[in-house]
């Protein structure tokens, strides 16, 4: 602990000497990326490997510190402004839920910049919440600055994987600062040796939990043996591509082809029939809302022989989709419809309808009461990363940074929408893993259409993967902790 108090007395001496300019320099620059909208996608029949659903019965919550009390800084960016903000929403929304939870009371109704506290206990959690804006050298310059000027004690937050990949290199590494990462889902940057490290944490789920989940199901459940995959032509769509790769082969499945394109390509006739040609059984699509309505009303409006999957997305994803199928379909179309469009069923991380306990039922209601619409893709990820750092402070007696990173590693977390220990941190990459499920695409029913504004949901789960299954093992990843 020495040595890290020495390094980051260094870095701030450093970064007072050179300015955060100098810093921004020396690591290059790089544009964000919208890169945690999931993949859109299907596969076909039902199955279930073990299922973490069910649990029930939680623990009693803990609301009482008698043994610590202080405060616990937090450093917050998420994007609160400009055309992904639901993003960022998600982000805050999902942690302040999860804080909420611990404290027993509602969570933090806005979504603004500033200085928000919640008290656990004894415990205060100080929140300085900074809009990010989805530009790595907006949360570089943020990140530098809530460590040395505000002295926060850990950082959380970046919906963008280029954002989060900066203030790791650039800040929580050089200052050694604990920094959860979240909803940034890019896999590498919990696995690859320049973005991981023992500071380093992130319970949100990544892309290649969507491949590991998604492309074994379609693998083991459904007869599609030949697959053409698609990507965007960035880190997301890129880093899909290549999980989905890597799980599909291994499962004995033929990829015969790919092909990155540029976020919002339209012209999608050509490049469906080039898969047709394929021989391909099934497509993947690694793109987020700026192209998946382009692709889906190509492919709905075509006559091709494979089926399109890979995961649900967030709602805004979601109601483009709903859309394309109401102009595609009409607007009465069935879930019947859909399946004979070859649509779904699709892996998902998180919706609101896929886990049955205490918890996520309490968390549904308080988060749409809250907020008008029911938790989605990212919340239970953020809502666990909030848990965990309270679940930490409790169990290391401390509200000093260093001391909630060392609690966390190896960690189960006790209260997660997942259910009771949903959620547990490897400690070889610092990533936790959790169950993941598989539903169909259906008509948004009449119970959820005031807080789902979409055409289209998830289905109730047809399987839920287990966490045991669904995260790159230490052999997989290039960190070695």
């Amino acid at each position: 602990m020495a040595d890290e108090n020495v390094s980051r007395r260094r870095w701030l001496a450093a970064l007072g000497a050179t300015g955060a300019a100098g810093l921004a320099g020396c690591m290059g620059g790089g544009e964000s990326e919208q890169d945690t909208t999931t993949t859109a996608g299907d596969t076909t029949t039902t199955a279930a490997e073990t299922t973490d659903e069910g649990m029930t019965e939680t623990t009693a919550q803990t609301t009482a510190q008698t043994d610590v009390s202080g405060t616990v800084k937090i450093g917050v960016l998420q994007p609160v402004s400009g055309d992904l903000q639901y993003y960022g929403q998600q982000g805050l929304w999902g942690f302040y839920s999860g804080l909420a939870h611990k404290a027993g009371t509602d969570p933090i109704a806005d979504s603004n910049t500033g200085t928000q506290t919640i008290s656990v206990g004894d415990v205060d959690y100080e929140l300085v919440v900074r809009d990010s804006q989805f530009s790595a050298d907006t949360a570089q310059q943020l990140a530098t600055d809530l460590v040395q000027n505000d002295g926060v004690d850990m950082l959380y937050g970046c919906a963008s994987s280029g954002a989060a990949d900066r203030v790791i290199q650039t800040v929580a590494k050089q200052a050694q600062v604990p920094y959860m990462v979240g909803p940034a889902a890019s896999a590498t940057t919990t696995g690859s040796s320049e973005t991981c490290g023992e500071m380093i944490f992130r319970a949100s789920e990544n892309t290649a939990m969507d491949a590991r989940s998604g492309g074994r199901y379609v693998a083991r459940e459904t007869d599609v043996s030949k697959v053409y995959l698609f990507g965007a032509d960035y880190s997301f769509g890129q880093a899909v591509v290549n999980n989905y790769r890597e799980v599909l082969e291994s499962e004995g499945v033929e990829i015969v082809g790919e092909r990155f394109v540029p976020q919002g390509y339209a012209e999608w006739e050509g490049l469906l029939q080039n898969a047709q040609d394929a021989g391909a059984e099934g497509i993947v699509g690694g793109f987020t809302v700026a192209t998946l309505p382009n692709l889906f009303t190509s492919f709905l409006n075509g006559d091709y022989d494979y089926r399109m999957f890979g995961g649900f997305a967030t709602q805004i994803t979601n109601a483009a989709v709903g859309q394309t199928l109401v102009n595609a379909l009409g607007e009465d179309f069935t879930r019947e419809d859909i399946a004979d469009a070859k649509m779904g069923p699709f892996t998902t991380r998180y919706h609101w309808n896929q886990y049955d306990n205490e918890i996520n039922n309490e968390f549904v209601e308080t988060y749409t009461s809250t907020y008008g619409v029911v938790p989605d893709l990212f919340t239970s990820g953020c809502f666990t990363a909030a848990s965990a750092i309270a679940q930490a402070v409790t169990e290391s007696g401390s509200t000093e940074g260093a001391d909630i990173a060392n609690a966390l590693r190896g960690m189960t977390v006790t209260e997660t929408p997942k259910g009771e220990g949903g959620y547990t941190f490897q400690e070889y990459d610092n990533q936790a893993r959790s169950a993941m499920t598989v539903a169909d695409v259906v008509p948004t029913s009449d119970e959820w259409a005031d807080s789902w504004d979409a055409a289209v949901m998830p289905s109730e789960p047809l399987a839920t993967i287990s966490k045991d299954n669904t995260t790159v093992p230490a052999d997989g990843v290039d960190c070695s902790l």
